[in-house]
């Protein structure tokens, strides 16, 4: 049975990779590729300053990874005492194109019409450090990868920019669905190699929530951000001490 899908809705028309726990694959993929992207024969933007992109979801797009290939390729800041405006440089860019509310929203499923404002905005602000974190542990994964802009479907105030992120040895389907939020093209999902970041992590949620609460994911993301924290403090003192 062949499902379709319209671009702003839940459901993505394809089947979901089973995954046990909360995985990181998703947003992993989604923190690496926003910073590599790249548009072949587009000039490199500055990224010192993150400017709203107008015009087409694709040039918003082209916009984010131009200035997030900017830092990544600064030599000063791939210096170990600069990791930390390396990192936060990036996540200016990327606070700027990637709506995080929608994502945790969206990841969230049906539980999110049972919460009140306040767990509303925790959640999201845990969701959003889940992210942040899983991507300063991957920052240094960068090799290079150049991402070709194939395409754009446009369904009224939602986007689907199409791409391809090209490595040395594989290429992989890279795709941004965008939605039209206060005049600008805002990321709310991430499709790596045809797996929806959002309806992952929706999938995963909705599993402890079936098997536990709330309350039980929520300890769990702080966990998983507490570990990372726990993990990136210890390489930074390493690598710092050589």
């Amino acid at each position: 049975m062949s499902i379709t899908h319209r671009i702003g809705s839940g459901d993505v028309g394809f089947p979901l990779r089973e995954m046990r726990g909360l995985k990181t694959r998703g947003p992993l993929s989604f923190w690496l590729m926003c910073a590599t992207s790249i548009f072949l024969g587009a000039t490199s933007i500055p990224e010192s300053k993150p400017l709203p992109a107008k015009g087409t979801p694709t040039e918003a797009m082209r916009i984010t990874v131009g200035q997030a290939l900017g830092v990544l390729q600064d030599e000063d800041l791939k210096k170990p005492e600069r990791t930390d405006e390396r990192v936060t440089r990036l996540k200016k860019i990327a606070d700027l194109r990637f709506d995080y509310g929608e994502m945790a929203k969206r990841s969230l499923g049906g539980q999110w019409d049972k919460l009140v404002e306040r767990e509303r905005q925790e959640f999201v602000g845990l969701f959003t450090e889940f992210l942040t974190a899983t991507y300063v542990e991957k920052i240094h994964s960068y090799s290079g990868e150049e991402v070709k802009f194939l395409n754009e479907r446009l369904e009224g105030d939602y986007a689907e920019v199409k791409t391809v992120m090209v490595g040395k040895k594989t290429e992989t389907p890279l795709d941004y669905r965008l939605m039209l939020k206060g005049g600008d093209w805002k990321a709310y999902d991430v499709l790596v190699d045809g797996i929806s970041m959002v309806r992952n992590y929706r999938e995963q949620f909705a599993a402890i929530l079936r098997s536990s609460s709330y309350e039980h994911l929520v300890q769990m993301l702080r966990n998983k951000v507490a570990q990372f924290n726990v993990k990136t403090k210890s390489s930074e003192t390493s690598t710092s001490s050589h």
